[in-house]
C-alpha cells in the first residue's frame, strides 16, 4: 500500500503522504509567531558542511512583496512551491489589481500542494511551509502540510524539533508581544530546540512582515538580529547552567 499515492491502506492511510511529512520532520526546525503588530519566521538552517557559503540556499524566501516563506523539509520542494506561490500573487494581482489576501494564497496553495497526492505519476511534496503575510485583516500566518492541508496560526513549527518549539510558543503571551520582541523569542527558541550533540553547524535565519518593515516581508535589521543572537545565547547558556545545577543536587 506504500508503492503509490493514489491507493489507501485498509486502516484509511496513505503512507506516501506520512513519508513526506517524515522528511519534513528530519529537517531543521522552522517556526511563525504572529504577534499584535506583524508576523516573524525564524529558521534553524542545518548545515552539513563548514565548506558551504555562508547565507546561501536560504530557507525564508519572498513570495510577494507582503508574502514569505519559511521551509522545513526538502529544499527543492521549496523552490518550487514559492515559485508557483510568485505566480499564483502576480496572478491575482493583474486580474484583481490588488495583492493577494492571505486566505486566499493559502487556499490557492493548499489545494495546489493536495492535488499532488491524488495521482500514482507524481510524489508528495517533502516540505511543510508556514506562510506569513499582512493584508486588510491584519497580520496572517498559515501553515501548509505536506497533505495539502492548510490552518491559520497564532504560533505554528515544523521540523525535527517541532515538539519542544510548540511548548515554548504556547507560553508566550502572543496577543500582547511587540513585533521586535517575537523576533528575541524566535531566535531563543530555535537556538533552544537546536541539538548540538547531532548537529553542531546552523545558521539561523529571521524574517519579518510588519507594520515597521511597511507591509513588506524582509529579514530583519542587521543590529535586531544581532540583538536577538545576543538574547538567544544568553538564554541558552542559562538554561545550560541551570541543568548543571540540578544535576549535581
Amino acid at each position: 500500500y506504500d508503492l503509490s499515492v493514489s491507493t489507501y491502506s485498509p486502516d484509511g492511510r496513505v503512507f506516501q503522504v506520512e513519508y513526506a511529512q517524515k522528511a519534513v520532520d528530519n529537517s531543521g526546525t522552522a517556526i511563525g509567531l504572529r504577534v499584535k503588530n506583524g508576523v516573524v519566521l525564524a529558521v534553524e538552517k542545518i548545515k552539513h558542511s563548514r565548506l558551504l557559503v555562508p547565507n546561501s540556499n536560504k530557507r525564508i524566501m519572498t513570495a510577494g512583496t507582503h508574502i514569505g516563506i519559511a521551509s522545513a523539509g526538502w529544499m527543492s520542494d521549496t523552490r518550487h512551491l514559492v515559485k508557483r506561490a510568485r505566480e499564483e500573487a502576480r496572478h491575482y494581482n493583474s486580474t484583481y489589481k490588488t495583492p493577494v489576501p492571505a486566505k486566499i494564497i493559502a487556499e490557492r496553495m493548499g489545494m495546489y500542494v493536495q492535488a499532488y497526492t491524488l495521482y500514482s505519476a507524481v510524489r508528495p511534496f517533502g516540505v511543510s511551509t508556514l506562510l506569513a503575510t499582512m493584508d486588510a485583516d491584519g497580520p496572517q500566518l498559515y501553515m501548509i502540510e505536506p497533505s495539502g492541508q492548510y490552518m491559520g496560526y497564532h504560533g505554528c513549527a515544523a521540523g525535527k524539533g517541532k515538539q519542544a518549539a510548540k511548548t515554548e510558543i504556547e507560553k508566550l503571551d502572543l496577543e500582547t508581544l511587540s513585533v521586535r520582541d517575537a523576533v528575541k523569542e524566535a531566535a531563543r527558541i530555535i537556538y533552544s530546540v537546536h541539538d548540538s550533540s547531532k548537529d553542531k553547524l546552523f545558521e539561523l535565519e529571521l524574517s519579518w512582515v510588519c507594520a515597521e518593515s511597511g507591509g513588506i516581508h524582509t529579514h530583519v535589521p542587521q543590529d535586531l538580529f544581532n540583538e536577538a543572537v545576543e538574547y538567544a545565547e544568553n538564554a541558552d547558556a542559562s538554561d545550560d547552567e541551570d541543568d548543571e545545577m540540578d544535576d549535581d543536587e
